[in-house]
């Protein structure tokens, strides 16, 4: 073949490897070592459109780790599926106007096209949708074992309610008091909802981080998320209910100083506060457009509001009484959504008292110090500060006050040290047709009853009308609702809630382990020879959602016995976000750009290529088609230089000349790049390096070896072309052979290749000693013929020495 064409190249070598089942892994046999084992995975794709280029770089992104690691010798698995159920999958349907099932078997079906047309080397034989019931009946199986645990319980709760999409939205949906799906203004409903008892597994979820190797920035986020704080429970009273209202505080030596108390807009208590009071009204207003918004939101407002619900608390510590007010500065996510208000120890609590008028009392002040003036808050807490106004306890160094105010609250029952955590139990349950039924029916004589295992899957019924209405579209299909009770026989009636998706991702890839096992959700010997993953690679936006909610299910499931190991993803890397005009590519934004036009025009390879040559993979990038053009010259580059090289380099010893150092540097540079950094961009410049000097010396004793090192460096990037110049070059089936290794004795040089520039553009090039000291560099590349001519006698304003590589001359 003279010419590099890509469209006949890349389906002859996709059409070699699914016959030879390439890249297939069998299951291991009993007492297989574990030790050459790689699992190797990517964020499993939604379904609810076709793949946009953010996906071609995560794929890309796995498939470089996959073939690299192969070739190095590990028994790698990865496999691939689809998030089918769900909000996104079901919103696209309704958008469309079809059935979601229909919809979402189309968009994997041309997915799935995508994927093969990129050659991605994934086992098809585990391949999966988590909208099967083959898949589904073990997440309900699955369902149930945490349910007999304890870890599955169903409750009245404040949730954030989407108007429009007529469903709950987990506090992660949720972006600026907005549905992060559709962009609707979200309120707070009181609703019977079903809950993960993820609170229970809040330390270990953060003790068992050590282990981890997380970018710090991505363990900072879910650290932030569980929100871990040493403090104490203190029980306020309201004596004309006769009720105790707990809080939580990491500071009980400012007790003395509360002169408010305030309710987070989604407190349980503001409901009763606020039926029959004179200003209702404006409660239930306040709190409906206020209890919604994310805490990001609330947190950074400058403003505070907030409103009196005409109701007082007493102080245990001094009897006092405290107005009761409602504000949304106070999370529902962290303590127990009611704070002591201190406004002379805490700027959000004074800058709300200087709003509303409140009182300000000074408690905390260094030792031998005057009162702050009222203007602002005192909150900078230090060692030697001691208590001011407080009581016996006044004259107390602040750490001694902390012990003994707690000592004292808890002599007398109205509080304890205690730990708390911003973490919430995660509400699970979605008033959503698209989704996983929840294996439950209620009985009036039994209560509620779990479906048997025997008896599962339940099956997801063919609806007509499943758009949201505000109640569950399964309550409208009453022969499905109406069922037989599996303990007593009586009438009961099924859960028409569905699960949310992230349930469904909690385990999936556990299942792909043992994908075709229809006793159980999968063989515990298997998964624990695969598990933990060895690198899973997903956008950071994950974090705090999908990647805790897999760390609990597996925790839960490892103290269930039915998993070996604690955490399911050894190494995570968090790709950036390709972006499109400045925003994430998003098929809710409507600004993807898809690859099928690209890949037609300019073949698979180069756009893997350049997808991963855009710049460091974990950082946002911006996506242009005007750098597409240059890949694709180098790709056709490549292949003439290497055909070249096939026909003319000669056979034999190739030496140990500065082509085949260079090739040696190369490999080492790219090793290290794939195999410890994940630096993509970099290997592939190397590789270009290594080409260009080939271009140059293609009669060199030692090009064939520089050819075939090019091609071997570029096969997990580029596998198809490389594998016709593989096949060129006299050699089969590169996707199968070692990876090359650098000789250490080639890496050590007397000298290099100095490359001279005048103003950026390259003049002149010639070996130098390696411990050329920087002044004769100058002075050598000045006295350089060449770079003379582009002198000409002009005023040198600046010299650029990069050590072991070039020198540039800038001139006016």
């Amino acid at each position: 073949m003279e010419r590099y064409e890509p469209a006949q190249i890349e389906e002859k070598w996709q059409r070699v490897w699914a016959e030879a089942r390439a890249f297939n892994v069998p299951n291991p046999e009993p007492g297989t070592d574990r030790s050459r084992k790689s699992y190797v995975l990517e964020m499993l794709p939604y379904p609810s459109g076709t793949l946009h280029m953010g996906h071609v770089l995560v794929y890309t992104i796995g498939d470089v780790l996959t073939h690299f690691r192969r070739r190095n010798g590990l028994e790698v698995l990865r496999p691939m599926g689809y998030d089918s159920f769900g909000l996104p999958a079901e919103n696209a349907a309704i958008k469309e106007g079809g059935n979601p099932r229909s919809i979402i078997e189309r968009n994997i079906e041309h997915i799935r096209w995508e994927f093969k047309r990129f050659g991605y080397a994934f086992d098809w034989d585990r391949e999966l949708s988590t909208h099967e019931p083959e898949y589904y009946r073990w997440t309900q199986w699955l369902f149930l074992r945490l349910f007999e645990a304890g870890l599955a319980y169903r409750k009245e709760a404040p949730v954030n309610w989407c108007p429009n999409d007529l469903t709950v939205l987990a506090n992660e949906q949720v972006k600026d008091g907005r549905c992060e799906r559709c962009g609707a203004e979200v309120v707070l409903r009181n609703l019977t909802q079903w809950f993960f008892r993820i609170t229970d597994y809040a330390d270990a979820l953060l003790d068992e981080m050590k282990d981890l190797d997380w970018p710090e920035r991505i363990l900072a986020m879910q650290r932030h998320w569980i929100g871990r704080s040493q403090g104490a429970e203190v029980v306020f009273r309201i004596d004309e209910l006769d009720l105790d209202v707990p809080v939580f505080t990491t500071r009980p030596d400012t007790l003395f100083g509360a002169t408010f108390f305030v309710l987070a807009p989604e407190h349980p208590l503001v409901e009763r506060l606020a039926e029959g009071a004179p200003n209702e009204s404006e409660i239930r207003e306040y709190v409906a457009r206020t209890g919604a918004k994310r805490a990001e939101e609330r947190a950074a407002a400058t403003e505070k509001t907030g409103v009196f619900t005409g109701w007082y608390v007493v102080n245990p510590v001094d009897g006092d009484r405290l107005p009761i007010w409602i504000s949304d500065y106070v999370l529902m996510d962290y303590g127990t959504g009611a704070i002591m208000a201190v406004p002379a120890h805490d700027e959000r609590d004074f800058e709300f008292a200087q709003t509303f008028d409140l009182p300000v009392r000074t408690v905390v002040a260094p030792a031998g110090s005057e009162e702050p003036a009222a203007e602002g808050a005192f909150s900078s807490h230090t060692a030697d500060e001691r208590l001011v106004n407080s009581g016996e306890f006044s004259g107390l160094p602040s750490p001694e006050a902390k012990i003994a105010i707690v000592e004292w609250l808890a002599a007398r029952g109205l509080g304890r040290a205690t730990v708390s955590f911003r973490l919430r139990d995660w509400g699970f349950s979605r008033q959503r047709y698209w989704g996983c039924p929840i294996p439950i029916v209620y009985c009036d004589a039994c209560g509620t009853v779990p479906v048997p295992d025997e008896d599962l899957p339940v099956v997801l019924p063919e609806i007509d009308d499943y758009v949201p209405r505000g109640k569950a579209p399964l309550a409208s299909n009453e022969e499905w609702m109406n069922v037989a009770c599996p303990r007593c026989g009586g009438p009961a009636v099924r859960e028409p809630d569905t699960m949310d998706t992230f349930v469904d991702s909690s385990w999936y890839f556990l299942r792909y382990c043992d994908a075709h096992d229809d006793t159980a959700p999968f063989d515990r010997r298997i998964v624990d020879y695969w598990c933990p993953i060895d690198n899973y690679t997903g956008g950071v936006d994950h974090a705090i959602m999908h990647m805790i909610y897999a760390r609990f299910f597996v925790k839960a499931l490892n103290d269930l016995g039915l998993v070996g190991f604690r955490e399911p993803f050894k190494r995570f890397f968090g790709n950036g976000w390709v972006k499109s005009g400045g925003s994430k590519m998003s098929k809710s934004k409507g600004n993807v750009i898809g690859p099928d036009e690209l890949v037609a025009r300019y073949g698979a390879d180069p756009i893997r290529l350049y997808i991963l040559f855009l710049g460091p993979a974990d950082q946002d990038m911006e996506w242009t088609e005007e750098g597409i053009d240059g890949m694709a010259r180098f790709v056709r580059r490549l292949w003439r230089v290497i055909g070249a090289a096939a026909e003319q380099a000669p056979a034999g010893d190739p030496g140990d000349g500065p082509l085949v150092r260079k090739a040696h540097e190369t490999i080492a540079r790219v090793t290290d790049d794939l195999g410890r950094r994940y630096s993509f961009n970099t290997a592939i410049a190397a590789v270009m390096e290594l080409v260009n000097e080939l271009a140059r010396q293609p009669a060199d004793p030692g090009a064939r070896f520089a050819a075939e090192t090019a091609v071997s460096l570029v096969q997990p990037y580029a596998p198809h072309v490389a594998e016709e110049l593989w096949q060129q070059l006299g050699h089969e089936r590169l996707w199968a052979q070692p990876w090359p290794e650098a000789d250490p004795a080639l890496l050590e040089r007397d000298t290099f290749e100095l490359v001279v520039q005048v103003n950026g553009k390259v003049r002149d090039r010639f070996e130098v000693p390696a411990d050329t000291p920087e002044d004769e560099l100058i002075e050598r590349a000045r006295a350089s013929e060449k770079v003379g001519a582009h002198l000409d006698g002009k005023e040198i304003h600046k010299t650029i020495v990069v050590p072991r590589k070039l020198v540039n001359l800038v001139v006016g």
